[in-house]
């Protein structure tokens, strides 16, 4: 951002420093800035002070939030364990009634999502978190409580909705915290999460799955049960987990959240501070060209999330596997992944290359998926299992800072990530009814329309976006976009969020 900031001194300034503002820091002059607590201390005394407080604010959000989401990934995926335990079979459903399960939960949970973060942002994250996370832990036990299809689809729908507001909010809420070249590590540790959770989830199904018949239920009701009372616990206790927007986290100092809002306006950011909610704020992210090409990428990596998270058990199983096997085999892909999703999101923030992180990791799915499509032996097919995981999850993670990076404004911003990722989930209604039970043992059509959505939209999208920001920053550093500020005030300017001549896209 060196040269970027260079660029800004130009347009965003007002008037020349004094004496007085060149001896408090031109920060002051050119960002408006609050006062620099740090101001008299040397270079390396501010750089260790920088240090403390960025590894205090990983440990006071980070792993908490990981778990939330762990839990979140494992109750909207765990009927795909069950059903392998005797879910379709109990509820007398058919293979469409089963998907159409699947798929009603992509409705309500794609359908409310663009909203979710200005209701994060308007009632405050330690507040619509806790009571999201409550509801639907409720609609969870619940739904080991069903006798038939239409109870369960009715169940999924309040849980797709429930849901919504987790994954955007909390990827809208980490770039907050964070500069633009730290945001890429943290989003991938958080949704590292996911692919533990299915790993985690194939062990706890099969243990869960052992108390087939205790009190009159079967063994998939359990998971439901047991699994939904816990997160309608954690959602109480986080109530006291989770802090708050920057500008209001209780946990820091008055100098600490000086130094976070600081270090953010330095980085060309405003969305640690206080913005009222205008419809113009909507509208600017609707009308930005940068929120589809995003929601295409995202479309790419999530279809494909989703057909593989939902599937995996059945894949395995049809390999020849029993039920509990098959889930204990659903353990190492996802392992494998939570790995590279965070070394990938460590690379993109070191390289600022989010988009050929994106092309390289999308091989892998690629390749993984033609195995899958094109071989009958089980040894290739379960390796084709490991790389569809490998070139699918860093995807999710990277392309979610990629968009968060590029979009700058509280309320734009939070709309623009909720519009991303809605639309990205809505295509796992497709997901939902691509692997049906007349295609198995091998699910070529499945496996077929994964690895379309991964070439088009994943790894074709990813090169458009690329070049066409890298061009755009081409122009704004050649001048070619100096007009926009003409005639503009130092505060006019700020608003113009993104679209300042001297904001830098991340490519």
């Amino acid at each position: 951002m060196a040269a970027a900031e260079k660029i800004g001194a130009d347009y965003i300034s007002d008037h020349s420093p004094s004496d007085d503002e060149k001896r408090i820091g031109h920060d002051e002059a050119v960002h408006g800035l609050p006062p620099d607590p740090d101001a008299h201390l040397s270079a390396e005394e501010r750089a260790a002070i920088d240090k403390k407080l960025l590894r205090k604010l990983d440990w006071q959000l980070i792993p908490w939030l990981c778990f939330l989401y762990l839990i979140s990934f494992l109750d909207r995926t765990n009927i795909g364990n069950a059903k392998i335990d005797g879910l379709q079979t109990d509820l007398h459903m058919t293979s469409g009634q089963y998907n159409a399960c699947l798929s009603i939960f992509f409705v309500s949970y794609a359908g409310f999502e663009p909203l979710t973060n200005v209701l994060l942002k308007r009632m405050r994250p330690s507040i619509f978190l806790p009571i999201i996370m409550t509801l639907w832990g409720i609609v969870m036990v619940t739904m080991g409580l069903c006798h038939n299809f239409s109870g369960l689809a009715a169940a999924r729908w309040f849980l797709g909705m429930a849901e919504a507001g987790l994954f955007p909010g909390v990827n809208y809420y980490l770039s907050c915290w964070y500069k633009r070249s730290e945001l890429g590590i943290r989003a991938a540790i958080f949704f590292s999460a996911a692919a533990l959770a299915g790993s985690f989830g194939g062990l706890l199904a099969a243990a869960i799955a052992l108390m087939d018949g205790i009190g009159g239920k079967r063994g998939w009701a359990w998971i439901f049960i047991l699994e939904g009372l816990a997160t309608v616990l954690v959602g109480l206790v986080s109530y006291w987990m989770v802090h708050d927007f920057p500008d209001e986290a209780t946990f820091l100092t008055e100098q600490d959240r000086a130094r976070v809002i600081r270090r953010l306006k330095v980085d060309g950011q405003s969305s640690a501070e206080h913005e009222e909610f205008k419809m113009a704020y909507f509208w600017a992210s609707v009308k930005d060209w940068k929120t589809w090409a995003f929601a295409v990428i995202y479309m790419g990596c999530d279809g494909a999330l989703y057909a593989f998270s939902l599937f995996l058990p059945t894949i395995i199983n049809e390999l020849g596997y029993a039920s509990t096997t098959a889930n204990l085999l659903s353990v190492p892909p996802y392992a494998a992944a939570a790995v590279l999703t965070v070394f990938v999101g460590w690379l993109a923030d070191r390289t600022g290359q989010r988009g050929w992180c994106n092309v390289g990791t999308s091989f892998l799915g690629i390749a993984g998926f033609s195995m899958l499509l094109g071989s009958s032996a089980p040894g290739v097919k379960y390796a084709g299992t490991f790389l569809g995981a490998l070139g699918i999850y860093p995807c999710v993670a990277n392309t979610v800072s990629w968009t968060a990076n590029n979009v700058e404004g509280v309320y734009k911003r939070g709309v623009t990530i909720g519009f991303v990722i809605g639309w990205g989930n809505l295509n796992g209604v497709v997901s939902s009814n691509i692997y049906r039970a007349q295609d198995k043992p091998g699910y070529k059509p499945g496996h077929g329309v994964v690895l379309a959505y991964m070439i088009v939209f994943l790894l074709g999208g990813s090169l458009v976006t690329h070049f066409a920001l890298e061009a755009e920053n081409k122009k704004r550093l050649g001048g070619k976009r100096d007009g926009w500020v003409e005639g503009k005030s130092r505060s006019e300017i700020e608003l113009l969020g993104d679209r300042r001549p001297d904001f830098l896209y991340t490519t």
